[in-house]
């Protein structure tokens, strides 16, 4: 089928784009205090590992969220939780500002992972429902431009702001830019309901089961047990391990905060490299091709990123490892939106807590385990990881789409 039997309206893309935004904002909350660890443990006298409480807490709040917000969006509409959440993240970034105690900061952080948890998995959710699944993956990439731009920016801000004005100034930002995102969601969606109020003032309100009854329809699908197993997987060893990419260069490298974050935000900017090229690579590659190939590059790059003895050539390899990592994610994403159709909102809620609750794990880990064996190694562990459960997950689609094929 065509893209162009199914074209996207104009006010889809428009809410695309606001939700791009969202997305940005989202994650941007979440990778803003990796570049700060040192600080936070020197402000606060405690460890490196104490002080990646700020990243981790975050994460468990956040991947235990998903629970909450999926059958919530599914049931009150997906863009409506995600424009409250937005605005709510800026209540809690307020609190972050005048924090006293790393204590404190963890609370005020894990406040807004309570409204962050919403948005980027609604958001893949609500476009699951309103793009056709042969748009979808390119669409998501776009959208996606949202997510990289925000790991870009939440590395390259903690940094920056830590090294100049301040650590708590990178929350002054936050507080401004989930306002100013969740109004512009707000109008938006009051637009979209008036729509929807004229074109079916006479529907009958649609009945749906139970969290539990959709979740148990979902963990029990065996393909959907496979995305989620990879997800918890991809979180702890990727995202999770990112974390101290930051602390790695400063520390071995000797690299200013600054320009550890900026060298790490390049990994987001791999990604939105990929999300640039996705419409051409998706057919070419197909799903399972993104899926090995993207691993592979990761895992070579992560590799000069914990090996190399000099600063220069951590920028080719952060930029090529989050190409690589993307044309991974991009495509579990995809499998995500349509492993329960009836109850989107649940589906890729469970498929985040799982990627989120795995980057809680791999936060934790990866903080521990630098006292024992070092940055380095724990790295390059973590890509191998990443590279093996990458290559599993794309021998599974391409046998999955050979028994589809066969079945057709």
């Amino acid at each position: 089928m065509s893209s162009a039997a199914t074209p996207i309206s104009p006010a889809t893309r428009r809410a695309v784009l606001l939700l791009s935004f969202a997305t940005f904002s989202s994650m941007a909350a979440q990778r803003l205090c990796d570049a700060m660890l040192p600080e936070l443990a020197r402000v606060f006298a405690v460890s490196l590992a104490d002080a990646a409480r700020v990243v981790s807490v975050f994460a468990v709040v956040y991947g235990l969220c998903q629970l909450f917000y999926g059958p919530l969006g599914d049931r009150l509409g997906k863009y409506r939780i995600v424009t409250w959440a937005t605005l709510g993240c800026s209540v809690g970034s307020v609190l972050a500002i005048f924090v006293g105690s790393l204590d404190m900061l963890v609370l005020a952080r894990m406040l807004v992972a309570l409204g962050a948890a919403a948005i980027i998995p609604l958001s893949l959710a609500w476009i699951g429902d309103a793009v056709a699944y042969e748009q979808r993956q390119a669409t998501l990439a776009r959208v996606g431009l949202g997510t990289t731009l925000g790991i870009t920016g939440g590395q390259l801000l903690g940094g920056v702001f830590t090294d100049t004005l301040g650590w708590r100034w990178a929350f002054g930002f936050m507080t401004v830019l989930f306002g100013v995102v969740g109004l512009l969601l707000w109008r938006d969606g009051r637009r979209q309901r008036a729509e929807q109020a004229r074109a079916s003032l006479q529907a009958p309100p649609e009945q749906r089961p139970g969290f539990v009854p959709q979740a148990w329809q979902i963990i029990s699908g065996r393909w959907s047990r496979v995305v989620l197993v990879v997800a918890l997987i991809e979180g702890a060893s990727g995202f999770g391990v990112l974390a101290i990419w930051a602390s790695h260069l400063h520390r071995v490298l000797g690299l200013s905060l600054s320009a550890s974050g900026a060298i790490v935000a390049l990994f987001g900017l791999g990604g939105m490299l990929y999300m640039a090229l996705a419409r051409f690579l998706i057919p070419r590659l197909g799903e399972h091709g993104l899926a090995r190939q993207g691993v592979i590059l990761l895992g070579l790059s992560a590799a000069v990123i914990a090996f190399t003895p000099v600063w220069w050539p951590s920028v080719p390899a952060s930029l090529l490892a989050g190409f690589g990592f993307f044309m991974f994610h991009n495509t579990m994403q995809t499998n995500a939106t349509q492993m329960a159709p009836a109850a989107r909102g649940t589906a890729v809620s469970l498929f985040a807590s799982f990627l989120f609750m795995g980057q809680s794990i791999g936060v934790l880990l990866a903080a521990a385990l630098v006292a024992q064996v070092g940055s380095a190694a724990v790295i390059a562990g973590g890509a191998a990881v990443l590279v093996g459960v990458g290559l599993y997950f794309a021998r599974a689609l391409h046998r999955r789409h050979e028994l589809l094929l066969q079945a057709a």
